[in-house]
């Protein structure tokens, strides 16, 4: 049994099979999951887990790059904003219906149970070396 990082089984998997440049979404609980994107929902009420909490876990884990945020999030959700930016090394920034897009290229979604509007990323995966 694991000592450290990520013990859900089905997270360890995924994140296992990931190679630079994949992405991966981490998502409040109303973002729409496209059609053929594993999607493990780690939510179990509403608000729990938070997004943060979530992404958190995640960065300790995985090596990430970049990643992409919803424009929208800057006026509508300064504190998940704020997060991000102090989190993450590059962001880039599209509308929520070009994030909603591109979030059909990723390898995984994690759904949290965020109720806070725009907690959304998509972590592009970096490399080791």
């Amino acid at each position: 049994m694991k000592k450290h990082g990520i013990l859900n089984r089905e997270l360890a998997g995924h994140f296992a099979k990931l190679g630079h440049t994949d992405q991966i979404v981490i998502a409040d609980c109303g973002l729409p999951i496209p059609d053929g994107v594993p999607c493990i929902d780690l939510s179990y009420k509403l608000g729990e887990p938070g997004f943060i909490t979530i992404l958190n876990v995640v960065l300790d884990d995985l090596v990430v790059e970049s990643a992409i945020v919803a424009e929208e999030v800057k006026q509508v959700n300064e504190k998940v904003s704020n997060e991000l930016t102090s989190l993450l090394p590059e962001i880039t920034y599209v509308t929520h219906e070009q994030f909603k897009l591109q979030t059909k290229n990723a390898k995984l979604i994690i759904r949290t149970g965020e109720i806070s509007p725009y907690a959304n990323v998509i972590l592009q995966c970096g490399v080791i070396f």
